[in-house]
This record gives structure tokens, C-alpha cells and sequence, in this order.
């Protein structure tokens, strides 16, 4: 069974949902004992005047996730919502609940100590995966599976000081061929979902490994089969034989657990067994095989192969919240959702001001409010100086205000992400403001207590 209530902060309340529980007892606010749906924003600005927290169903009412995501699966096409009523009308039932460890990994690096160390390492991820690929393109029985596992290793251990250090350098879309890059990035987003999820260590590498070389069979298809957006049913049927391939080659080679062959051979099996390639249903589909699954749907519909416009990370994720209990299993879709958050960092936004800004660094307390770095005005023209605003810090600031008497709610001004933006919008330098927000970290120090007005970033 799923969470039906979960707590969350007065400040994340938003319209349609319903609150089941207090941090106080009921009797001491003027609401009704038995729970009661959010209509209106004043009922949200009495919340926040009695609670700190609140608990809310999401069985009855819309959940934060859910709340974010209505309007985007809305606005899917009529064939997606025929194609989505199709599936579920083959609903999974039997997967027994995640056994979560919260908190597991506390402690973490600042960015600016661990991108240094990340980036070479990135290097090294994407040369061993490539030099793994090139041996069994040339039928080499020889393949340097050792170097790939002890980058793996270092690779989780990175994510595990730092979780921003690597999502920034998998985020920015370099010129690497599709497979090799496609099977960094989602190992980083594998390995940012198990260190949320508080997987132990040895799962975690496991996954890693699993991840980096869940495509090894590829390599024994045609490019044109690889390459092609819709295939016939007999080329499917090839398509999916890169599965056998890839499993027939680790087996082969030495040093390579067989809990590492099971993520490359279950990735893409599905929970209502709609998958390939056996078909797998619920939990005879094991956990780190579910993962695979959920971040390579996510990259590929983040990165979809020969486009030059991927995906909004948003509409994205609203994809896969829409296969949740269906392809997905819901619990692990919504873990997914909060580990990396619908902005995780290099999401280009625009902000309720019509501002646009670069997500640089996630607040893991507080997912829907990053640290953004504003690159263009509301007119849409470029900053003569860069301006960083913590969306966290400015909430606790505005809350202090409220909660001091002096000033009333029209007085102060709320930043809000208004929207994701689809990398490339309005040919923003990604890639060039995170190392500009690096090397201001690098040379000044943590930026996390900046408040929004008054700070300015003179020269970058």
C-alpha cells in the first residue's frame, strides 16, 4: 500500500488539499475536527497563523506532486489519455511497500569542495563506460569491467558527499554519443533516488554498475534500428533482443555480480508486465531493476535520442507520474519526484516576476524552493549582473515579516517558480553559469544565506 498522509510544511499548502491532522490539537484552532478541504487562500493564511505543519491525505485531496503536476497531464494529447486508460486497465496490485530510510546520508560536501574532485571523475566515468563499449564492439573478451566498477564505486561516493557536484556536470548536454552519456546521466539520477531512499552502499554500487552498463547490448544492434523513432513490430522485436545481448556479455565476463546483470536484464520489464523481456510483474521485478527502470524512463524522456530540444525536466516527470501504479510503481514514482525534485539543478525557470534564472544548488529540505541564479529581467533581456536568490531563504524572511506584525501580507512580495523551461530556451549559457556560480563559491564561500535583495554578483 502507498502513503495516503504524509506531513509537510504550512508553507507548501496549496488549494484542493485535504488536511486530516495538526501539529496542535484541534481544539485549539477553529477548524473542523474531522479534517477538511483547502478552498480558498485565506484558509491557508489561517493555517499559517495556528501551524507550523500540517498532515495532509492524498488520497482525498491532491498531494504536492500532485498538486504540481494536474495542469501538465492535462494537457496531454487524446491519444496519450486513451493510450494512459489503456494501461490501466491492467493495474499493478502486487508490490509490497518501500522500507525507507530517511536521514541515512546527513552529511554533505559544499558544492565548491566536491565539484573539483566530481569533474575529473566525470571524465573517467564516461571513459571507462566508452573504453567497456569499444572492446565488445570489437568482440574483445578482454573488457575492463574493473575500471567501470571502480568508477562506479567513486561515483556514488561523490553523489553521497555532494548530490549537486554530479547532477550539475550530468546536466549540461555535452557532445558525447547518446548511449554513453544516457547511461551516465541516469546512473547519477539511480544513485541520487537510492541515496534519498537510503539504499546501503553496496546497493548503491551495485545500481551504479548495473546502470552504466544496462545498454552493453546495444552495441550488437544496427545504428539504423537504434536510431529509428518508430519501428515495426519484428524490428521491435530485434530492438529488444539488445536486453539477451548485453546479459550474454557480462556473464561472460569475469569479476561482474550477478546482481549487477539482474539491473541490466530487468530495466526495462514493467511492474503490470507490460515490459520485456519475460514479462516480470510487481515484486518478482526486484527494487534496484525498478529504479533502472524509472531513471532510464526519465532520461530518455528528458534527453530523447536525436532531438535537439529534450524535454522540460516538469513535463517530464508528469509523464512519469502519469504511469505511476500502471508501468511504475506509485510509491517509487513519488520517491523519485522527491529525490530529485520537479527542478533538479541546471533546470532553466522562469519565476513569477517573469524573471528567468538558472536552478544552481537544491535545498533538500524544502525541493519546490532552490537557490536560482537570475540571468534575464522580465523583459527578457540579459543582467548586467547576475542576481542569486534562495527561494528558501526569502519564504523564512517573509514568514519573519508576517509573524512580526508590521507588515501585511500585500506588502510583501513572493518569488515562486512559475515555470520549467524546455535547455536552450532564450540561448542561455547553462553550462557557463554554473561555472561562473562555482567559481564564486570557490572564491567567497557558501552563498546559501544570500537574500534576494541587495545581492548582486558584480562581474560574472
Amino acid at each position: 500500500m502507498g502513503i495516503k498522509q504524509i506531513k509537510i510544511d504550512v508553507n507548501e499548502l496549496t488549494v484542493g488539499m485535504f488536511v486530516s491532522g495538526l501539529d496542535r490539537p484541534w481544539t485549539q484552532t477553529p477548524f473542523p475536527l474531522q479534517g477538511f478541504y483547502i478552498r480558498d487562500l485565506d484558509e491557508i493564511k489561517e493555517l499559517k497563523v495556528h501551524c507550523n505543519f500540517v498532515y495532509i491525505d492524498v488520497v482525498k485531496g491532491s498531494s504536492p506532486v500532485k498538486t504540481s503536476l494536474r495542469k501538465l497531464t492535462a494537457a496531454k494529447s487524446g491519444s496519450g489519455r486513451r493510450a494512459a486508460r489503456a494501461a490501466r486497465q491492467t493495474r499493478i496490485v502486487d508490490v509490497a511497500p518501500l522500507k525507507i530510510r530517511r536521514d541515512a546520508y546527513r552529511e554533505v560536501e559544499p558544492l565548491e569542495k566536491e565539484i573539483v574532485r566530481a569533474r575529473e571523475l566525470h571524465q573517467q566515468v564516461y571513459n571507462a563506460v566508452g573504453a567497456v563499449m569499444g572492446h565488445v564492439n570489437q568482440d574483445n573478451h578482454h573488457v575492463p569491467i574493473n575500471e567501470t566498477k571502480r568508477v562506479a564505486s567513486s561515483m556514488v561516493d561523490s553523489v553521497l558527499r555532494s548530490p549537486d557536484a554530479f547532477t550539475w556536470l550530468s546536466r549540461v548536454r555535452d557532445k558525447d554519443e547518446y548511449t554513453y552519456s544516457h547511461a551516465v546521466r541516469s546512473a547519477v539520477w539511480g544513485i541520487l533516488f537510492g541515496r534519498h531512499i537510503g539504499l546501503p552502499k553496496t546497493d548503491l554500487d551495485v545500481l551504479a554498475m548495473g546502470v552504466l552498463l544496462k545498454d552493453i547490448g546495444k552495441t550488437r544492434l544496427p545504428k539504423h534500428l537504434l536510431e529509428k523513432k518508430q519501428r515495426t513490430d519484428t524490428e521491435q522485436q530485434a530492438y529488444e533482443k539488445f536486453i539477451e545481448y548485453g546479459v550474454e556479455i557480462l556473464r561472460k565476463v569475469p569479476d561482474v555480480q550477478p546482481r549487477v546483470t539482474s539491473v541490466v536484464k530487468t530495466h526495462c520489464e514493467r511492474v503490470n508486465g507490460s515490459g520485456y523481456p519475460n514479462h516480470l510483474r510487481g515484486d518478482k521485478i526486484p527494487l534496484l531493476g525498478k529504479i533502472a527502470g524509472i531513471v532510464t524512463f526519465y532520461d530518455e524522456t528528458v534527453n530523447p535520442r536525436g532531438q535537439s530540444q529534450p524535454v522540460s525536466p516538469s513535463k517530464a516527470v508528469a509523464k512519469l507520474y502519469e504511469y505511476r501504479e500502471v508501468e511504475f510503481q506509485e510509491e517509487l514514482v513519488v520517491e523519485f519526484i522527491r529525490a530529485i525534485g520537479l527542478y533538479p539543478t541546471g533546470t532553466l525557470v522562469e519565476l513569477s516576476t517573469g524573471e528567468v534564472g538558472v536552478v544552481v544548488e537544491q535545498n533538500f529540505e524544502r525541493r519546490l524552493k532552490p537557490v536560482i541564479m537570475v540571468v534575464l529581467d522580465a523583459y527578457k533581456q540579459a543582467l548586467s549582473s547576475l542576481e542569486l536568490v534562495d527561494l528558501a531563504a526569502q519564504e523564512r524572511d517573509n514568514q519573519a515579516k508576517l509573524d512580526s506584525g508590521k507588515y501585511h501580507p500585500s506588502e510583501i512580495q513572493r518569488i515562486e517558480i512559475l515555470q520549467d523551461l524546455q535547455p536552450g530556451a532564450y540561448d542561455i549559457d547553462v553550462a557557463g553559469i554554473r561555472d561562473k556560480y562555482i567559481q564564486r563559491k570557490q572564491g567567497r564561500g557558501l552563498l546559501g544565506l544570500f537574500k534576494r535583495k541587495g545581492l548582486r554578483l558584480p562581474g560574472l
